[in-house]
C-alpha cells in the first residue's frame, strides 16, 4: 500500500515540470469592429423583456399555482 503511494508521488513530480511549460493559446480570431446598424432603445427593451419573461415566467407560474401542485387528486 505504502509503496504504491510513493510511486504516485514520483509520477506527479515527474509530470509537474510539464505543467509549467504548457503553452497558453490566445484567441487571435476575436476582433472588434463597428456594428452594422445601431440598435435602438426600443429593440433593446423588447429583447430584455422577452428574455426576462422567458427566464422568470415558468417559475412565476409554478409559484402562482403552488396550491394546485401541492394537492394531488
Amino acid at each position: 500500500m505504502c509503496g504504491g503511494f510513493f510511486g504516485l508521488l514520483k509520477a506527479r513530480r515527474a509530470l509537474a515540470p510539464a505543467a509549467d511549460i504548457m503553452i497558453q493559446q490566445r484567441a487571435n480570431y476575436i476582433y472588434c469592429k463597428q456594428a452594422k446598424h445601431k440598435v435602438s432603445t426600443m429593440e433593446t427593451l423588447f429583447v430584455m423583456t422577452v428574455m426576462n419573461l422567458a427566464t422568470l415566467g415558468p417559475s412565476g407560474w409554478i409559484l402562482a399555482n403552488l396550491d394546485h401542485y401541492k394537492t394531488r387528486n
